[in-house]
């Protein structure tokens, strides 16, 4: 018999160290703020319609990789009864796990909007008899260990697909692999979805797209801060800026005043000043090559032991074990 639980470690729009995170991020002489608080409802909406824009590849490359090789990754995977999968979003690629899976048992998404997770519980458990849907809505950052445990014997597959794992510096991404990591028994895997490096025209139309969609997700997160902390900001005296750097291979998106401002943030009592032209970064995108995929996974205690790419060799999914 099917069944769903959710279990709520923050409640939308609360709870992530949004405050913390913008009086350190916004006091810096370089003013930043961490990605994760794109993700409210309506950020979470913009982000989907992100995903199937035309200039938006790594969805739909990584999607075709999992369409064309989802058995071949179960099987190299130790065919797992269980499923986890952080950062979940909608169910699209967990459905193509699950249906590779001869069995499978256990789904367990993890994300910060209570939204995705609870819809994807409604739908998988209509849509497989006897799957258990425990969803996590948390950060992933913070929560890993509410993570229910592996039950029985059989492998357990943690994925974290999308390319998410390039949001973080490189610093912080070892850090999360090694949390990672912590969460595999012998026989488990971890399944990674990592962009590639690649013609940088390609990479910067994907985040400045011609319809402006990701310019209003960029600027989503300041209707975030307005809700949440009581701030003024003004979303539409701010620009849209996307770009690649080259010697860190990396996307950056930014957000840049068009004119000098003063923002009140009540909650916080603090006042920033922005200057005309001057920038706030909301993001940045690493991009992989195979063997900075290695080295990573490496560092937190994994070998690499199987790649698989595209024909145009625009993204990548990797499999890892624990050493």
């Amino acid at each position: 018999m099917s069944a769903a639980v959710v279990d709520v470690h923050l409640h939308e729009g609360a709870g992530r160290r949004l405050a913390d995170d913008v009086l350190d991020g916004l006091t810096r002489p370089f003013k930043e703020i961490p990605p994760k608080h794109f993700y409210d409802s309506r950020g979470s909406e913009l982000f989907e319609r992100i995903c199937r824009l035309p200039e938006y590849y790594p969805t739909r490359t990584e999607t075709a990789i999992l369409a064309g090789r989802a058995a071949e990754i179960v099987a190299a995977a130790g065919r797992p009864a269980d499923l986890v999968e952080l950062g979940s979003g909608s169910t699209l690629k967990a459905r193509m796990l699950l249906d590779a899976m001869e069995r499978p048992r256990r789904y367990v998404p993890v994300d910060v909007s209570e939204r995705m997770v609870r819809e994807a519980a409604e739908e998988l458990i209509d849509d497989y008899p006897g799957l258990v849907v425990h969803g996590v809505v948390g950060d992933f950052e913070r929560h890993l260990h509410e993570v229910p445990p592996a039950r029985g014997r059989a492998p357990r597959l943690v994925a974290l697909l999308g390319g998410t794992i390039g949001n973080f510096p490189p610093g912080s991404r070892r850090r999360l692999l090694r949390d990672v990591r912590a969460m595999l028994r012998p026989g488990d895997r971890f399944l990674l979805g990592t962009d590639l490096v690649k013609d940088p025209a390609v990479i910067e139309a994907a985040y400045d797209d011609a319809a402006g969609v990701t310019a209003e997700f960029n600027r989503n997160v300041l209707h975030v801060i307005n809700r949440e902390l009581g701030a003024d900001f003004d979303p539409e005296a701010f620009d849209h800026v996307a770009f690649y750097d080259r010697r860190h291979e990396w996307v950056e998106m930014r957000l840049r005043a068009r004119r000098a401002c003063t923002v009140r943030i009540a909650d916080l009592d603090l006042e920033v000043r922005f200057g005309e032209g001057e920038e706030l970064r909301t993001e940045i995108s690493a991009k992989f090559t195979p063997e900075r995929v290695r080295a990573d996974c490496a560092a937190a205690g994994m070998e690499l032991e199987r790649h698989w790419t595209d024909p145009g060799r625009l993204f990548g999914l990797s499999l890892a074990r624990a050493v």
